[in-house]
């Protein structure tokens, strides 16, 4: 019972010594796992071989199988620690089920779809992945979470889960796949441009580990993203999202996100609340910068503000490259305070386990 004391994300704390799954076994008929169909039984063969397996990526998928198979009616994920210390949270399997069916409703998946798992298991959008799969009879085939997920692979999918880093080592591939929703990290300006013509549907999504990966996507190309069928919305007092998914999570969610909300199903995401910058009592968004700048720097970079005497806070660019001459003219389009004051130069930027740029911790001070 100790285990049901932890916090679980998609169950009230009043239920949770009452529900259990009413079919904790269930593979979809349809399910396929790298070409080869599975009963209950064979699945956890399998599964237990993976876990022995020398690769990470076996041993996390083996694990994932394991712990979705068993009398527990929750899974473990560590959150990202994007904005701060990376922590457990406890997922409720039923709470997992609604956030497959959300993405297989919106994206129009269906049984016998083919699909690629190149992320790990470990991060919350592998395990959606599989699950989704394995519920909804997909032909599920699993690579190494490499840069280059399509190198070698001359299969033709219907849905791809990637991050940025992915898709940018994928161009030439893209007509590979049918739908291709992107995640973990912002899709930049730059590779943004690089996907609008291509006849792959492609999305950037916007989620979490509370909401159980993605609960709104957006086509590329278009301004806004849209909620999936099992959320809404509404914003704070300080303009932030406020997401509503019951399914998902009992709690509202109260994010940090500054959003400019359409109606209760749209929105158009704005920066973070927590990296806005007030220079000399201007309010100013890092990530509307950084897209002004992105065909201008090709090295990664980052606007963020830094303590000031005199202006409180100031814009400070950093790139992760060894000093260079910028050219005259890069800051040309930039309101006068959106200029950088101070330009810092990084060997390499401190990331999260899954990628994401820790901006307080890539900041010379």
């Amino acid at each position: 019972m100790e285990r049901l004391e932890k916090p679980i994300i998609g169950k009230s704390r009043l239920t949770l010594y009452k529900v259990m799954f009413m079919d904790h076994t269930y593979i979809h008929p349809q399910f396929k796992l790298n070409g080869v169909t599975h009963t209950f039984q064979s699945l956890v063969d399998v599964a237990n071989k993976m876990t022995a397996s020398s690769e990470d990526y076996w041993r996390e998928l083996g694990q994932l199988i394991l712990h979705w198979f068993d009398a527990n009616d929750s899974i473990i994920q560590r959150t990202s620690g994007t904005t701060g210390p990376p922590k457990e949270m406890y997922l409720a399997k039923q709470a997992m089920r609604a956030s497959a069916e959300a993405t297989v409703s919106f994206f129009e998946v269906h049984a016998g779809s083919t699909a690629l798992l190149c992320m790990s298991a470990q991060f919350v959008g592998g395990k959606l992945m599989f699950i989704r799969a394995l519920l909804f009879g997909w032909e599920l085939d699993v690579c190494k979470p490499t840069a280059r997920p399509l190198e070698g692979i001359k299969k033709h999918y219907n849905f791809v889960a990637m991050v940025p880093m992915q898709v940018e080592n994928s161009i030439a591939e893209l007509n590979q796949i049918d739908t291709l929703i992107i995640g973990g990290a912002k899709v930049s300006p730059v590779l943004a441009q690089e996907l609008k013509n291509k006849p792959t549907k492609v999305y950037e999504t916007y989620g979490m580990t509370e909401t159980i990966t993605h609960m709104a996507a957006k086509r590329i190309g278009t301004p806004y993203f849209e909620v999936l069928p099992h959320a809404s919305i509404q914003t704070d007092d300080r303009g932030c999202l406020v997401i509503d998914a019951p399914s998902v999570n009992p709690n509202q969610i109260v994010t940090n996100d500054l959003v400019d909300q359409i109606d209760n199903k749209r929105f158009e995401w704005l920066g973070r609340y927590d990296n806005v910058i007030n220079s000399g009592g201007v309010k100013l968004f890092p990530e509307q910068i950084e897209e002004k700048l992105a065909t201008k720097i090709a090295a990664r970079f980052f606007i963020t503000g830094k303590s000031d005497n005199y202006f409180g806070t100031i814009v400070v660019l950093v790139i992760e490259s060894k000093p260079y001459a910028l050219a005259e003219d890069v800051f040309e389009g930039l309101a006068k305070y959106e200029k950088p004051k101070e330009i810092q130069f990084v060997d390499q930027f401190v990331e999260t386990a899954s990628g994401k740029v820790i901006r307080s911790k890539s900041l010379k001070s």
